[in-house]
Formats: C-alpha cells, structure tokens, sequence
C-alpha cells in the first residue's frame, strides 16, 4: 500500500496535493495540526482492498503486542468466560478470520489514529451482522476467537452505537408524540425540557413539520436559525429596491429634460412661449406641461401666445358666472394669514351688500381676539355702515351668536390671522367647522408661488368655498398665484386691489386674470434668457415638480 504525508499551511490546499496526487477518490486516514500548519495522511483508494485481503489471512497470533499493553486482570480471563460473555450479549458480534498482526503493523504503518481505527473496526463489524442477518453463510464459524481485548472492545462498540440507535428513536418518539397531543407548546411559554441528545437529522424533521406562521412565536427556541435574520434581509432589500427607484426616478428625469430641451431647440416656437411663461412667473412644472401641448402647425410667436392664454384661462375657476357674494346671502368666514387683508376684504364685501340690501339684513362678527384693537378696525367699518360687530372668544359663543343673527341674509365672520404652520390655526379651523358656515380662504396674490403653496395646503383651500386674490396692486407677478389656483383647482370669487371700501372689491373674468399674469414682467435683472430656460430644465427640482403636478389635467 502507498500511504503519504501531505503538509500544508491550511486544510484546503492539503486536500488539494492529495486530489492531486490519488483523485477523488483518496483515502483520508488522518488530518491533524503540524507546526507547518496542516498533517495529512492519505494513500490511494486500491489500499483499502489491500487492507481487507491482509486482515482476512492474517494469524491470530497477532494480537500479542495489544495484550500486553492491556491491564493483568485482562490477560488472566480464560477464554471460555469471555465466550460466554459474548453470547450473552444482545447482539454478537464476530470479528473476520485472521484479525491480527498482519493489520496491527498496517495500522502502524500508516499512522492511524484510535479513532480511524475504531471507525473502520464498526463498519466492518456492521457489515459482518448485516451478513448474519440476511442468512448469509457466516466465514467465521469454528475459527478461534480473537484475544479478549480487542474482542471486547469491539463488542462494546457496537453495543454503544445500538444503543445510541435505540435512544434517539426513543427521543424521537417521545418529541413527535408530543407535538401531536400539544400543538400549543411553542405558543406558551414553559419550563425549558431536560436535554436529550437528538441528531441534526431528527430536528430538521421536527422543524419541516412546523408551521411557518407560528416561528415568529417560539420564544428562543430557534436561536440561530436563518430565519431570524430575515427581517434585516428585507430591510436591506427595500433599501436597495428605493435606491433603485430613485435611479431610475433620476434617470427618467434627466433623460425627459435632455429630450424636452432638444425639442425647444428645434421649435423656436415652444423655446420663445417657454421663456414668457417663464418670465410671467409661472412654475416650471406647469410650463412644461403647457408647451408640450402646442400644437405643431403653430410657428408663430403671436398664435402660441394666443393658444397658452386660452389654454390658462379654460383652468382658471372663477364666479363670473355665479350670483356675487353679496347676492347669495349666507354666512361666510374669512380665513387666511397674518395681514393678507381679512378685514378690509371683510368690510368691502358689507358694503357692497349693505348698498343693495339695506344694514339691517346684514351681520358682522370678529373672532380676532389675538392682537390689541384688532376688533376695533371691523367696529370702525361697522359703525360707518351702522351694523352692530359682536365678538366670538370660542365655538359656543359663535355658535350662540349664529343662532342670534339666523334671521339675517348674510353674516360675515373675520377670524385672526395666524401663520400657516402656527398651531392655532388648526384650532380655528375647528373653530369653523360648522354646517352653516362657508369658508372663504383669502390669498396675498403679491407672496411667492411656494409660500401660496404652502398658505393653501395649510388652510385647507380645497376644503373652502373659493379664494379671494388681495393686494393685486402690489403684486409684480400674478401668474405665481394663478398656478397654485390651477394646480388645486380653486374658484376665485374676486380680487381686491386696494384700501378704498368697497371701490377695489371686483370679480374678474379669467380671461382677464391670464391677460394680467401674461403682462406682468419684472426687472431686467430677473428676465431669462435662453441659456437660463435650459439651466432650470436641467435641474434635478424641476423634475420632481414635474411630477407632482402631473395631475393639473390641463383642458
């Protein structure tokens, strides 16, 4: 037989030199640390027959050495005891004709360890009863008995991994039979069992017959188990999925800028109506959405011009063709923030009912109760057209004065004004939210288009009957306003554009509205020029607005 030393500095590239040297199919008799790192013996798979023939011809004089390593006790055992002995064991075992010296000088030649050895004794002794129980002619009968040591040993080899059998299907009755009596074990929390030695393979059946809802619910009795780790795998791949998007959000956005602005440099067209809206005021989101609905045959600047006004005042909501606020009666609040113009805008509207209805149908109230002489400026007006102005402090004594004034045409209420992200202006809003009373969200049409933005979400103006356009006087750019208009769909029920009461109270056409936003321009510092059009469309801001305001539904 070929046996060999492999040293190496780990266990893999030991195996390797052994691949190399016998195949797959190599026999491994040890593996064990070296200084140099890793101790290998192995030798090719012929050596294993070879070990067979020898250890069935083998004389059984060779038992000697072991013997006399053994205890005298052992050596003074007559023969016919240890027989007896064997056959009062539940399984006898025989060893092969010839197990003897022959074997014991192979086995120290090739260095094998105790525990190979008794590895390959079990399965050759395995094998000898599998033979014995099939009926198989049994080559060992009328031979003499090998030496009591090494028979023995043996012997109580096999005996042990019987009864490792034996005990293992006992514990894996015992667990099965369990589960099948209290399939609610898992779901209460017990006292931890006494330890039983089950193999891998038995527990990897107990848990296949778990439900896999209910391993959310075992309390530690899974520790390790792959499971567990999926929460933080899910969580890793939604963080990669939102990357994903994100890219491809990304992606989407600039390759859409990049096709938009080639368009406008092949249509001056669609280039020259983009900067104009630009300049108006309008928000990129709005403008790109209008100019990618021009139709081609338009080439001149005058006829996209006149097609975009169109365009804007179709979604431009207004009154005009509604009854006026003074002619619907009913009870309406004005709401909006700090200044907007609530109280002038509140009086203006008194005026133009008292002129056509007379002060005794009409009603005011404050709830302006916040700052110093607030109330004052509405009594001021109130006195002027000789209508009495009660105050409100809370809901009860709004709802008592409604209940009071029930028999006017028209009541108007003036609320404080309060910044839209303060948190009193949700308390107002509670505040209002009576069945009679009828919301008018009043805007400074000067602000910012964000800071619009921002005052309607806040104050709730999809909630409200309609907006009012104040301080148009003082707006440069009106085209802000009328966007957050179209984007949330609102209805202007007029403007003011001044302090005389109720001289600057109009209700204007939409048509009118575009004409004012597409004249307005600022200064020449803030004008746009071609090479600033495609710097905005570029930005990655513009197209998440784009997106946001995908819903406007331009008519």
């Amino acid at each position: 037989m070929n046996v060999k030393r492999f040293t190496a500095r780990n266990s893999r590239e030991a195996m390797a030199l052994v691949r190399q040297a016998f195949g797959d199919d190599a026999v491994v008799l040890s593996n064990k640390p070296c200084p140099e790192g890793v101790e290998v013996l192995a030798m090719a798979p012929e050596g294993m027959s070879q070990i067979e023939r020898v250890a069935a011809q083998a004389p059984r004089a060779a038992a000697a050495p072991r013997q006399a390593a053994q205890p005298q006790r052992q050596e003074a055992q007559p023969r016919q005891a240890l027989k007896q002995r064997l056959a009062a064991s539940p399984a006898p075992q025989r060893a092969e004709p010839g197990f003897g010296a022959s074997v014991g000088e192979d086995v120290n030649a090739m260095a094998m360890s105790t525990l190979s050895f008794q590895d390959y004794v079990r399965e050759r002794m395995l094998k000898r009863r599998s033979a014995e129980l099939n009926g198989l002619p049994d080559p060992m009968i009328d031979e003499p008995a090998p030496p009591a040591y090494a028979q023995a040993q043996m012997n109580e080899s096999v005996a042990s991994m019987a009864a490792q059998r034996d005990q293992r299907a006992r514990a894996a009755m015992q667990t099965l039979g369990a589960r099948r009596v209290d399939e609610r074990a898992y779901e209460q929390p017990a006292p931890a069992p006494a330890p039983r030695i089950v193999p891998p393979v038995l527990r990897d059946e107990i848990r296949v017959q778990q439900p896999v809802a209910d391993l959310g619910g075992v309390g530690g009795g899974f520790g390790g188990h792959p499971l567990n780790d999926m929460p933080a795998s899910s969580r890793r791949e939604q963080e990669m999925m939102s990357e994903l998007r994100a890219m491809k959000g990304m992606i989407e956005e600039r390759f859409g800028a990049l096709a938009f602005m080639e368009k406008l440099q092949r249509q001056p067209a669609q280039a020259r109506l983009t900067q104009k809206l630009l300049d108006a005021g309008f928000s990129p989101a709005l403008v790109r959405k209008l100019v990618e609905g021009l139709p081609a045959p338009m080439t001149e600047e005058s006829e996209s011009q006149a097609w975009a006004s169109n365009v804007l005042a179709r979604n431009v909501h207004t009154a005009e063709q509604m009854p006026a606020l003074e002619d619907q009666g009913g009870v309406f609040a004005m709401i909006g923030s700090t200044g907007v113009g609530k109280t002038t805008t509140t009086a203006k509207i008194a005026a133009a009912f008292a002129t056509k209805y007379g002060a005794s149908q009409l009603g005011l109230i404050t709830l302006d109760a916040y700052r110093i002489g607030a109330h004052e400026q509405l009594r001021a007006y109130g006195r002027i057209l000789g209508v009495p102005v009660h105050t409100a402090h809370d809901r009860a004594s709004l709802e008592d004065l409604l209940e009071l004034l029930a028999g006017k045409k028209m009541v108007l209420i003036d609320t404080a004004g309060t910044a839209q992200r303060d948190s009193r202006t949700a308390e107002l809003l509670d505040m209002l939210a009576h069945k009679s009373i009828k919301r008018i969200l009043v805007v400074n049409a000067a602000q910012q288009g964000e800071t619009i933005e921002d005052v309607v979400g806040a104050w709730r103006g999809a909630e409200a009957q309609g907006v009012i356009l104040s301080k148009l006087d003082e707006a440069v750019k009106l085209a802000p306003a009328l966007d957050t208009v179209i984007r949330h769909k609102l209805r202007v029920l007029g403007v003011t554009n001044g302090q005389r009461v109720p001289e600057d109270w109009h209700r204007l056409s939409s048509q009118a509205l575009v004409q004012r936003a597409l004249r307005s321009h600022g200064q020449s510092a803030w004008r746009m020029d071609a090479s600033d059009v495609n710097l905005i469309f570029t930005a990655g801001s513009v197209g998440a607005s784009a997106g946001a305001a995908s819903p406007m539904g331009l008519n």
